[in-house]
């Protein structure tokens, strides 16, 4: 099998697996160690377990801009609940290529909601209008198309018109630097290397925000609930190692884009080919039945468009932000690749990819 779904999930990082297994000990732990023990609670096992959690909150926090703190939760989904619906915002402004999780919660709150469009490449232009939005919410990279926003740019405004920026930086962070003038940043372990079931939302100094989980008050407040050590360990050094290798991660991703290109020469890139992360290759082919390329080559693991939609059995709405017709949207294919990609992995992926559609006739 070669795994070509890094937009969905990357693998578990050795050195997270690693900083995860302490934090497994059942009745056979060592005595004076976290092991099994709550970290909120007040005795030696519960305090060492505690300080896995702040050790783990400062590598976090390492990726982030300086001034602010980081809030563990159970993924991104549910810190961008937290952002936007804790925020009491009552004039929201969103980019029509949000993920779902920014997208139907907006929809869901009573407020005025403005959609910002997007050009051919997928980019919302740095300069468009935001109205008298409170809180504006556009993503860093784009999770179908791997389009990267002018985040900074439209923090910068946002913020100089008195408006919350919150930037979705899932598939951003750890790869790319996250946006320096953004109010609230979410971001979700498994997207780069770390387990899932845990994220955390980034927030700037001196913003507060109503809790969505109430109870024991636990994470300063805003998210009640007994944190998993294991979880916040791995997530820490998955944050950790992101931070010392993104360099390393980018050219090799690069290395494996150019290749990409290469043995898809004649198929049609979706998004922006400059302002982009390459670990994300998402094409089309003019007739493609992606179902059947799927089903022939089912040793490969590739999306035919959002994991996060599919199944839906609809268009996706980023691809048709683009103004792709349902025809080229549905004959597209999403190709994602990363630091544990090898070369020849993605030549051989490829060069099959592209027999499986000559057959087709296409």
């Amino acid at each position: 099998m070669i795994y070509l779904d890094y937009q969905a999930t990357t693998p578990l990082a050795p050195e997270a697996r690693e900083a995860m297994l302490p934090w497994l000990a059942g009745p056979e732990w060592e005595r004076g160690a976290g092991g099994f023990a709550n970290p909120h609670s007040p005795h030696r096992p519960g305090r060492a377990a505690a300080a896995a959690v702040e050790v783990a909150r400062a590598q976090v926090a390492a990726l982030m801009p300086p001034g602010g703190r980081v809030i563990f939760t159970s993924g991104a989904t549910e810190a961008i609940n937290l952002a936007i619906l804790g925020s009491g915002a009552s004039r929201l402004a969103v980019s029509a290529i949000e993920h779902a999780a920014v997208l139907d919660t907006a929809r869901s709150v009573d407020a005025d909601l403005t959609v910002l469009p997007v050009d051919s490449e997928g980019l919302v232009d740095g300069e468009v209008p935001m109205g008298n939005a409170d809180l504006v919410a556009v993503m860093q990279v784009n999770n179908e198309i791997g389009t990267v926003q002018p985040v900074d740019r439209l923090a910068e405004r946002a913020q100089a018109a008195g408006a919350l920026f919150l930037c979705d930086a899932v598939q951003g962070v750890g790869k790319v630097r996250v946006p320096l003038g953004a109010a609230m940043v979410a971001l979700s372990a498994h997207k780069f290397h770390g387990p899932k079931g845990i994220g955390a939302l980034w927030l700037r100094d001196g913003l507060d925000l109503k809790p969505l989980i109430r109870g024991g008050a636990q994470e300063q407040g805003l998210r009640s609930g007994t944190l998993s050590p294991m979880l916040c360990a791995g997530f820490g050094a998955a944050a950790k190692l992101a931070k010392e290798r993104m360099e390393e991660d980018a050219v090799h991703v690069a290395g494996l884009w150019e290749r990409a290109r290469e043995i898809l020469s004649r198929w049609t890139l979706n998004g922006s080919a400059t302002q982009r992360w390459h670990g994300n290759l998402n094409v089309r082919l003019d007739g493609l039945d992606v179902a059947r390329l799927m089903s022939d080559l089912r040793d490969l693991a590739f999306s035919a468009g959002s994991a996060c939609a599919s199944g839906s059995g609809r268009p996706s709405h980023v691809l048709q932000a683009l103004g792709l017709s349902d025809r080229d949207a549905k004959s597209s294919i999403r190709l994602g690749f990363g630091r544990y990609s090898e070369l020849r992995e993605i030549e051989d992926a490829c060069a099959r990819i592209e027999a499986a559609a000559a057959a087709q006739g296409v």
